[in-house]
């Protein structure tokens, strides 16, 4: 890595999205010259997103962290101190150790994002072992809805199938050409359709592979669990179910059939945006498909009502026989790998489920992170009790949580904020330590472990990473002894990678010479043992929601707001394809894609509210106030608004956290209507208005 020759490496894309792309990295003298999809990859089979394309442009980035910073102004007036690891690491132990003397360890939070390497896992074992239940992550709108109830529903997470053919595949809010959905590249979905798989696709927006679907259903934000029981209801009265499927390995099938009895296509219709004979049309093509795969995006995640939206589609998903078949829905095994709970020291924190905050608002069982509304709570209100210091890496929770207004008003009140980060943002600005950290191409990491697809991705480095620049789980590893039992951890952090493969029998160097490792595939496995549910089959009528307070069938909720003359038009958002939730802003090849926040709406309504393109516009809802640009989009319904997502201003150093409060999507959402199983709030389907900006 080091010298003037030029050296090509192969590792897999990470934190540009969940990774997964096999890369072909030129490296000369230390600097990544050239990056390019590799034809080899397990799942991208030589593609690359302009994401990957752009990634090395972080390391050498004018505004690059390169040492800690210690805040020396007031909470987000961004004036700093430099000061060395060894200074910002005793800092940290001293504060994180006074506050778990004067409040107990579970006053110290710490707080993860989307990106998931080894750090992740890391993170969690630090907060295990120093005594605290209290993980912060975003499984409220992302991935826990669809993991947790399909471990309650099925007994596993079904994942779509893509290694092997479908005759059908259907969408529901997944975007797979702009978005990694958790690791599934768009790569093998799309060689499928080319070769004649046909498609739905369930989306308000008419996305490139709607534009190629045979059937899209525009649906309205929020709609999605009333199409999906319309779905069912079509299926079950048309007698399309897998009868034998249903009646050998369900319980509740006559409940569900009687529940959805009111939702026909011919009643819905008007309600979820969808006319009757289309909803018709796609029910059967799914039904009679065999076999059908159905790949869900985490929109599905951002509305209140998302676990009878995830209840509803794995119904679809059982009745149509899909479940545990080659080409459908499978549980994925993993490799002979180290399991997550012995990796984390699960065993040193026994009592975590009933410490953790999200115990107290009854939370569906198996959550074992706290909602960011349940934290912010417990800084603000001290409910349960009080949370005074947070630990964040790879999050810019300032920016993406729900309820802006409300996140700042919880950091303002912590007493101590640690942030590891590779650019300043709104969040680490806010910080009274700030950590730089070293980007994927300069860590030796192991990717998608614990994501619940069944493999898992060399990531290896290619370069060096500026001095003071430390990888997430080298900070973790140091930090931990300090603040824990030392004998708990590593001499040399990068044993965990090791630690990790042992069951395997190979070293990093040998899995970095494999790129992956792969569970082997399992399908039918319910015939011999049974699903792993309390019944042991797939439990369409939750067994125990009694138990646990749950909806026993999926069921329209009334916690979405309805519009009114005063907020007529319907907000939802949509992931960039050229951004990670809020970061990436900073990179120049990303930046001229899309140079400023855009608001999505049709020529009819722009011209209704006197707006035209290109001109900046007022969205207002009940929550809050932000300004972005007219984008026309004629393939909207009139009364659908898709305002941008994530956005803040790294370049605009003056204005207080980088202009967050300007644009930020945030600022327009509240967490004072969530749904009770995950702490979800509704991201979608908010009642707004438009104006122009202009006088």
């Amino acid at each position: 890595m080091g010298g003037g020759e030029m050296s090509i490496f192969k590792t897999h894309c990470a934190r540009m999205d969940h990774g997964g792309c096999l890369l072909s990295v030129t490296v000369e003298d230390n600097k990544i010259v050239k990056i390019a999809g590799a034809k080899e990859g397990f799942l991208n089979k030589g593609y690359i997103c302009q994401k990957g394309l752009a990634s090395a442009e972080k390391l050498t980035h004018q505004d690059r962290l390169l040492y800690p910073l210690k805040r020396v102004g007031a909470r987000g007036e961004n004036r700093w101190r430099r000061i060395s690891w060894e200074e910002a690491l005793g800092e940290i132990a001293a504060n994180f150790l006074r506050i778990k003397a004067d409040y107990g360890a579970r006053a110290v939070a710490f707080c993860v994002g989307m990106p998931k390497g080894l750090e992740h896992f890391l993170l969690i074992r630090l907060a295990n072992i120093f005594g605290s239940p209290n993980v912060v992550a975003s499984q409220d709108v992302c991935h826990a809805p669809r993991e947790i109830t399909g471990l309650h529903t099925c007994g596993f997470y079904p994942v779509v199938d893509l290694h092997h053919r479908s005759e059908l595949l259907m969408l529901w809010g997944s975007n797979a050409t702009a978005t990694n959905e958790e690791g599934e590249i768009c790569s093998l979905l799309i060689e499928q359709v080319k070769s004649g798989t046909k498609l739905i696709v369930i989306d308000p927006r008419r996305t490139s592979l709607a534009k190629r679907a045979d059937h899209w259903l525009r649906v309205l934000p929020g709609g999605d669990c009333l199409l999906a029981l319309g779905m069912i209801n079509v299926i079950i009265s048309e007698g399309l179910y897998d009868k034998n499927f249903v009646e050998n390995w369900t319980i509740g099938f006559a409940e569900l059939a009687a529940a959805v009895r009111e939702y026909s296509p011919e009643n819905i219709a008007a309600k979820c945006g969808v006319d009757a004979p289309a909803i018709r049309l796609a029910a059967r093509a799914y039904a009679e498909a065999k076999p059908a795969g159905l790949h869900w995006g985490n929109a599905i995640e951002h509305l209140s009502d998302t676990f009878s939206i995830t209840r509803a589609l794995i119904c679809l998903m059982a009745i149509c026989g899909n479940l545990a078949v080659p080409g459908g829905n499978v549980e994925a095994n993993d490799p002979p790998i180290m399991g997550l709970g012995k990796f984390v020291r699960a065993d040193l924190i026994p009592d975590k489920r009933k410490e953790m905050i999200s115990n107290h608002y009854g939370v569906i069982p198996r959550l074992m992170t706290v909602a960011p509304a349940y934290f912010r709570r417990a800084i603000v209100e001290e409910v349960p009790y009080p949370v005074k210091a947070a630990y964040i890496m790879c999050a810019n929770p300032v920016v993406n949580y729900a309820d802006t207004a409300y996140s700042l008003q919880a950091f303002a009140k912590l007493d101590f904020i640690v942030c590891a980060d590779v650019f300043l943002t709104p969040t680490a600005a806010l910080a009274d330590i700030v950590l730089p950290v070293a980007t994927q191409y300069e860590i030796n990491d192991i990717g998608h472990y614990g994501l619940g697809h069944g493999y898992v991705l060399a990531r290896p480095k290619v370069v060096e990473p500026p001095a003071e620049c430390r990888p997430d789980g080298q900070i973790i590893n140091e930090l931990g002894k300090l603040i824990s039992d030392p004998q708990l951890w590593h001499e040399n952090h990068e044993d965990f990678l090791t630690d990790l493969l042992a069951p395997t029998g190979i070293s990093y160097e040998e899995f970095v010479k494999v790129g992956y490792l792969k569970g082997d595939d399992s399908f039918w496995g319910y015939r011999e043992n049974g699903f792993k549910t309390p019944s042991k089959k797939v439990e369409l009528a939750l067994s125990v929601a009694q138990k646990f307070g749950l909806d026993a069938l999926p069921v329209v909720n009334d916690r979405q707001e309805a519009t009114s003359a005063a907020f007529p038009l319907l907000l939802t958002t949509a992931k960039s394809e050229f951004y990670l939730h809020s970061s990436c802003r900073q990179l120049p090849s990303l930046r001229k894609h899309s140079p400023f926040p855009t608001v999505e709406i049709s020529r009819s309504c722009a011209t209704k509210y006197g707006i035209g393109e290109g001109e900046e516009v007022l969205i207002h809802t009940a929550h809050g106030s932000i300004t972005q640009t007219a984008r026309f989009n004629d393939d909207l319904y009139e009364g659908v608004v898709v305002a941008a997502s994530g956005w803040w201003f790294p370049e605009d150093k003056s204005t207080p956290l980088f202009a967050l409060l300007k644009a930020n999507y945030n600022a327009l959402t509240s967490v004072k209507n969530m749904g009770k199983e995950y702490a979800t709030p509704n991201l979608r389907a908010i009642p707004c208005r438009i104006e122009p900006a202009r006088g």
